[in-house]
């Protein structure tokens, strides 16, 4: 009886929470929501989802739930969830989505999750957004789904009907990629160059770089043969940047993953590699074999080829980089001289921007140094430069220094 009398208190109080977020249509038919949508003159709200997608569960637990979030969209959108894998744990409400969820990812690309698609009154579909985002971003995202001007298929259809200018193009195809059509993407992008009578402005290079995805697309040929021009627009080394990022992708990490796990035969690979680029070879190779050694947690080789990659290339470490390679050296090289060089780099990691997690490590290594007051005067910087646990954890980091602690083994 007492469970039952709780129950019965706690049902309305329940129901009252869920009502304050979006309100999902259940047991209704595709049919039956575009019906409802129609009738109600709203646009649909389609939450394209699978079981496994983390960032799905993250959106339907932390910001569906959420009344601004509620009272925006229960105002303008009927709303449903579309599962759109299969599994052995489905419910009849989902079973009865098959056929629907599977022409919906077939008819609208949709390939990455969550998707959120966006449908008119009149069961036209509009737009889409994909990717999870904080509440006042969400609404935001949906208050633009309801202009015609920034809905992705109401200018999708704008451009098979006809229009081609040239600003129309570069701007539809930046909207594709970032709705995740990257089939249109693609083919928008081509017909945007192919009217261009000069490839090397900054915008078109820059667009070109957006575009450039593989070695088999036609911008990879301008990065890789006419690198001084790139970089004469878009500064130095991009180009080289560039060719990297496709030649690991394609040359480089296939061969790392074996599916024994056994180590990778890098004699091969730099073979391989300099046959194909001898340009970049190097400094590929070594700040691959920085990832692979720091994933396989192998700390002797992965500091050796930090130390091996900025001797030859650390003019080119951008901060980020500067700043794990100096953290990585603080946790697993004991050697004095490493601890040096670790220091410059940490340093100029945050000469422009006082970042905080920058300066404790910098404040780290100070202390592994032997340089306890400056490291005190560093910790104590980067702590009231933070906030949130950030600042906890720093404050944690200060106390063991002042008690000269040995953390980092």
């Amino acid at each position: 009886m007492k469970k039952l009398f709780l129950l019965t208190i706690l049902a309305p109080m329940m129901a009252f929470a869920q009502e304050k977020g979006i309100h999902f249509e259940h047991g209704s038919t595709w049919a039956e929501v575009k019906a409802k949508a129609k009738a109600e003159n709203k646009y649909i709200f389609m939450d394209c989802f699978t079981t496994w997608c983390g960032p799905c569960k993250m959106m339907s637990a932390q910001i569906f739930p959420q009344e601004k979030v509620g009272n925006f969209m229960n105002d303008k959108y009927v709303s449903v969830k579309v599962q759109m894998d299969q599994t052995a744990k489905d419910n009849e409400e989902v079973k009865q989505w098959y056929a629907d969820a599977q022409q919906i990812e077939k008819e609208y690309s949709v390939r990455a999750y969550p998707t959120f698609l966006v449908f008119a009154p009149d069961g036209r579909i509009v737009d889409r957004q994909v990717g999870g985002s904080e509440a006042d971003q969400f609404i935001n995202r949906f208050t633009a789904s309801l202009d015609p001007a920034q809905q992705y298929y109401t200018q999708l259809d704008k451009y098979t009907q006809g229009q081609k200018d040239t600003a129309f193009l570069r701007k539809l195809a930046y909207l594709a990629q970032e709705k995740y059509d990257m089939e249109n993407a693609g083919k928008i992008a081509k017909e945007y160059l192919a009217q261009q009578k000069d490839l090397y402005t900054p915008v078109n290079l820059e667009f070109l770089g957006k575009f450039t995805q593989s070695s088999k697309d036609p911008g990879f040929d301008v990065f890789l043969h006419h690198a001084d021009k790139v970089n004469k627009a878009l500064g130095k080394d991009v180009a080289e940047n560039k060719v990297m990022e496709i030649a690991a992708k394609e040359d480089v990490y296939p061969q790392l993953m074996k599916k024994d796990k056994s180590a990778p035969d890098w004699e091969s690979v730099e073979k391989s590699v300099k046959a194909k680029y001898p340009s970049i070879a190097e400094e590929l190779i070594l700040k691959t074999k920085i990832q692979y050694y720091s994933y396989v947690k192998d700390a002797n080789n992965a500091v050796a080829n930090i130390v091996a990659y900025m001797k030859k290339y650390g003019h080119k470490a951008d901060p980020q980089s500067l700043n794990e390679f100096a953290w990585t050296v603080f946790e697993k090289c004991n050697d004095m001289q490493c601890i040096e060089q670790a220091l410059e780099w940490s340093k100029r990691s945050f000469k422009d921007k006082e970042i905080p997690a920058f300066m404790d490590t910098y404040a780290n290594l100070l202390y592994k140094a032997g340089k306890k007051s400056d490291a005190l005067a560093w910790e104590e910087k980067a702590m009231n430069k933070a906030g949130g646990e950030e600042r906890k954890n720093y404050e944690t980091t200060l106390e063991k220094m002042k008690k000269g602690e040995k953390y980092w083994e």
